[in-house]
């Protein structure tokens, strides 16, 4: 997402607000904000993926709060 592609939503957001947007404007807008959600999108993704990926199968444990192997991980 480029500065330039925010800085042209808000425009159309503006126009829109104060005098309205002609159907080419309308259609832009629409394909922006199609950009701007899938970006927003990617990153939520991105941070959930790197939260709670983890490295370990399912069920392991060694990690959690009591450290069952001594505080060493197994895996």
């Amino acid at each position: 997402m480029t500065e330039a592609t925010i800085k042209r939503i808000n425009e159309l957001a503006k126009k829109k607000k104060e005098e309205g947007l002609t159907p080419e404007e309308l259609k832009e807008q629409k394909e922006l904000y199609a950009i701007y959600l899938r970006a927003v999108r990617e990153q939520v993704k991105t941070q959930l993926d790197a939260r709670f990926n983890s490295p370990h199968p399912t069920g392991c444990n060694c990690c959690k709060e009591h450290h069952p192997h001594g505080g060493k991980c197994q895996h």
